[in-house]
């Protein structure tokens, strides 16, 4: 009789590629993908602990399977990722959810298949959380399912220690995978058709600082540039203080490389950087703004904002909303933040009251929302690459290198997907409209 699992992954995009890798491995052991939870003999949870509101989601959403497990005494439910590797979870889990077969961390994520043929074997449960990284395992299979865009791990793990932040404490510190084993997996994912390959790291700047060979993120980006194929290298997340000229240049000069540069400032105030332990200034930060901006066709910027950090006075979001206004940014995630239990951030004195964390929030977003609004209407009458990806009736959907959505008015055959240039002649809603050019 078939087998069913059911993956739940919450937080960035590093969990959603985990979960691919929690899917191939399930799909090794025959077991195949459902949509509605209450038909899975497998439900896995990959949880996030970035902020508090995730975290309360996800126990909520382990207590609901507590009916399911009454139901059908054979459900398996695994419990794995950020939160399970945070100190004290495995035991609350073991506490309060005691219908949960297994637990597991970030650093032995690799062994959910193990784990789950000894569970099947002896129906006993499993709470295994690895306290130390080990060595970047390259055997593990894989179920992609990002459609056109291929996620690839370049390095693991984070040494910045911001004080609002858990990633070192439950993700270990810096590891750069083999630049050999790196290119060889982005050379079979061309083969395979992927068009956008998406290099993941919690600082992707700092790939290589640990080998002593020369390498670095540059060299990594021509490198892959140079492979042959039509298809486009994304990156995330840079680190300003990490952030390099050769990098720049390198995204100026190979066509291959995409012009999205996500670079979180978290805020536009020298004494909130230096509580977040950023180790960058703001005017460090606007200096690579303007050498983006000076060496970068159609370049994009995103960044990630933190409001109401401890500390943070109306002042302080001011110089944070003057930035913004200033940089003139393409995408902005703003976030209030949440004390993270183990952080230096927790015990700081002078955190900032919830009503005033929601206006400052909203009133980032809304300005965020004229800029982006403006933006797109200074691209009307522009070319621009687009990836072609889906026909309609009379037309095909399509979408710009900074990922905005595009209605493309071509009712020709067009061989799917494909990198074409486009002109930009209007906006529908939310989209914007465009026509062929070649």
């Amino acid at each position: 009789m078939q087998k069913f699992y059911y993956i739940k992954t919450y937080g960035c995009q590093m969990n959603v590629h985990e979960s691919e890798k929690l899917a191939g491995m399930l799909k090794s052991l025959n077991y195949e993908e459902t949509n509605n939870m209450e038909n899975a003999d497998v439900i896995v949870f990959n949880t996030c602990c970035i902020r508090d509101a995730a975290e309360q989601k996800v126990l909520g959403n382990i207590g609901a399977t507590k009916k399911l497990k009454k139901l059908n005494p054979n459900l398996i439910i695994a419990v794995c990722g950020c939160m399970a590797q945070e100190d004290g979870r495995k035991d609350l889990i073991k506490e309060k959810y005691p219908y949960v077969s297994i637990v597991f961390g970030t650093h032995n994520l690799h062994k959910f298949k193990d784990y789950l043929i000894e569970y099947n074997q002896k129906k006993q449960k499993i709470y295994n959380i690895w306290e130390k990284e080990e060595e970047i395992n390259e055997n593990v299979e894989m179920y992609r399912t990002s459609n056109n865009n291929a996620w690839v791990n370049i390095m693991y793990g984070c040494n910045n220690f911001c004080t609002y932040c858990i990633v070192p404490y439950v993700r270990g510190r810096e590891r750069s995978r083999a630049m050999d084993d790196i290119v060889n997996e982005v050379k079979g994912l061309i083969k395979d058709g992927y068009k956008y390959i998406t290099l993941l790291g919690q600082n992707v700047n700092s790939y290589g600082n640990d080998f002593k060979d020369g390498t670095n993120f540059a060299k990594l980006l021509k490198t892959l540039a140079s492979l042959e194929g039509d298809f486009r290298i994304k990156f995330m997340t840079s680190h300003p203080k990490d952030l390099t000229e050769e990098v720049i240049n390198t995204i100026a000069t190979e066509k291959k490389i995409s012009k999205v540069i996500h670079l979180p400032v978290q805020s536009g105030s020298n004494k909130i950087l230096k509580l977040m332990n950023r180790n960058y200034t703001v005017e460090h930060y606007k200096d690579l703004i303007n050498l983006i901006k000076q060496r970068v066709p159609n370049y994009f910027i995103s960044t990630d904002i933190i409001v109401g950090f401890p500390n943070e006075t109306e002042k302080d979001f001011n110089e944070t909303y003057n930035l913004v206004k200033e940089v003139n940014y393409g995408g902005v995630f703003a976030f209030m933040y949440s004390p993270r239990t183990g952080t230096i951030a927790e015990k700081m004195e002078n955190q900032v009251p919830q009503e005033i964390k929601n206006q400052r929030v909203n009133k980032l977003l809304a300005l965020s929302k004229s800029i982006i609004k403006k933006q797109n209407e200074q691209l009307v009458g522009k070319v621009l690459e687009a990836l072609v990806e889906k026909r309609n009736d009379n037309y095909y959907e399509a979408t710009l290198d900074c990922g905005k959505n595009v209605i493309l008015n071509y009712d020709g055959e067009l061989s799917l997907p494909t990198f074409k240039n486009v002109k930009i002649t209007g906006i529908n809603k939310n989209k914007l409209v465009a026509c062929l050019c070649d």
